[in-house]
């Protein structure tokens, strides 16, 4: 079996230099990519940086980034790199933003460092070592019953077809607001499950999964103690079409909620 750890004091580095340069320098010029989707100066200055000092450390592994894609051996073992989780809240000057570094191993997380550095917080995780803040073992909420539970949410849509898949969106939310205590819409998936992980939500809800969104997250709430699954309850992974994460007791609840409201919007 791959020792996984021995990675984590170089993604610790890599995250590193993508905290500095977060933390020292404004987002600048931004690039529309889409419909209401962006990425400022700074993504792409974050991603060519980490990009360049794991490809030195580490030719053999493989790297995927939000903004220039893979390149290398990819077939193994991939770096996953979200350079600003959050890039909407980062330009409008919110803290909840968040750098997500981790490694897949075949289609599975491994390994995961999330930086948020407005907040002064860092999580880590390492498959069967356990999740950290700061350096602090961290476990997921222990909550049981719905109507105590807070549930975040991942972004509503943009983009094409997002008519239709915020329909989707709305019928979920429609029927959480009937069975949850509250519900957070914190606008970076990263944060989301970083906070599952530290108990501050107790579920975590995104009906899609791009994997420098959400590797990092994965592993880190999974050492904690919580479940991540895919809409139909399926071991989460990098071929997940959604990210559905809470603790043991939890999460059977909150994914019939989800299912059944799915199926609610499908059949009307």
């Amino acid at each position: 079996m791959t020792d996984h750890a021995r990675l984590l004091p170089l993604a610790q580095e890599a995250v590193n230099l993508a905290h500095d340069l977060m933390r020292t320098l404004r987002p600048g010029a931004l690039t529309f990519k889409g419909d209401r989707d962006m990425a400022s100066e700074l993504d792409y200055a974050i991603e060519r940086r980490v990009r360049e000092h794991l490809a030195a450390k580490a030719p053999d592994i493989g790297f995927l980034g939000e903004e220039y894609g893979s390149s290398g051996d990819t077939s193994t073992l991939t770096w996953a790199l979200d350079p600003v989780d959050g890039t909407v809240n980062f330009i409008h000057g919110s803290p909840l933003c968040a750098i997500s570094l981790g490694l897949i191993h075949g289609t599975h997380a491994v390994l995961g460092v999330i930086d948020v550095p407005f907040l002064g917080t860092r999580y880590h995780a390492v498959k069967g070592h356990g999740a950290y803040a700061d350096n602090q073992r961290i476990h997921a909420s222990q909550v049981t019953d719905l109507r105590d539970a807070v549930v975040a949410i991942g972004d509503y849509a943009v983009g094409a077809d997002a008519s239709r898949k915020n329909t989707e969106r709305l019928a979920i939310t429609e029927q959480l607001t009937q069975h949850v205590q509250r519900i957070r819409m914190h606008g970076s998936a990263a944060i989301d499950l970083a906070w599952l992980a530290h108990g501050r939500i107790d579920a975590f809800i995104m009906l899609n999964n791009k994997p420098w969104d959400t590797v990092a997250g994965v592993v880190v709430a999974r050492e904690a103690g919580a479940l991540v699954v895919d809409i139909d309850g399926a071991q989460h992974s990098m071929d997940a079409v959604a990210t559905v994460g809470g603790s043991k007791l939890i999460l059977p609840p909150i994914l019939t909620l989800v299912q059944r409201s799915l199926a609610r919007w499908k059949s009307a």
